[in-house]
């Protein structure tokens, strides 16, 4: 049994434990409303540290605790003390939308359920918040946006102008709750 933690928001450092590495094979892109798969070969690293902004732990700190400041909820997956698991549920992105912000499992630990639970848990948090919608910019790669679909996502019918604004090269999904 997975067992979901709802984490302190000072603890969001503790991203470090987690090992976001992988091969990517495979990108979508949008393209006159609907996905294309392009084939590519990238060995992504666990968080840049190459002075990147985009994908580095103290990057990706300032980029959450905004969200996690306006009543976001951090929700972790421990092995022993460590990390593996991390979402951030972002309510209210629009009146009856909520937001899957942050979903990451430790590379070691894919494909057990982790991201399944964590979706799972963030589906409960927004029904409590009598959200009909959720939301989730997907990073492009064939396996996160696969995933998703396979959590019932789909393409949203209309992007959040914020989001879209943030990142315009992922692929923007909704799932009915």
């Amino acid at each position: 049994m997975i067992e979901i933690i709802e984490m302190d928001p000072s603890e969001i450092g503790r991203i470090a434990d987690i090992d976001r590495s992988e091969r990517i094979d495979g990108v979508y892109v949008y393209q006159r409303g609907a996905l294309h798969l392009q084939e590519t070969r990238i060995d992504a690293p666990p968080w840049y540290t190459d002075g990147r902004p985009d994908h580095s732990i103290e990057a990706n700190i300032r980029a959450w605790k905004p969200l996690l400041d306006q009543n976001g909820t951090l929700l972790g997956v421990f092995e022993e003390d460590r990390l593996i698991g991390v979402a951030i549920y972002r309510p209210r992105l629009s009146p009856d939308t909520g937001q899957l912000a942050v979903l990451h499992v430790d590379r070691g630990h894919r494909g057990q359920g982790i991201g399944a639970a964590l979706t799972e848990r963030v589906i409960e948090l927004a029904k409590a918040d009598r959200a009909r919608w959720l939301y989730v910019s997907a990073t492009p790669t064939k396996a996160t946006v696969e995933f998703y679909q396979g959590q019932g996502f789909r393409l949203a019918p209309r992007v959040n102008p914020e989001l879209y604004a943030l990142e315009p090269e992922d692929i923007h999904m909704i799932r009915e709750l």
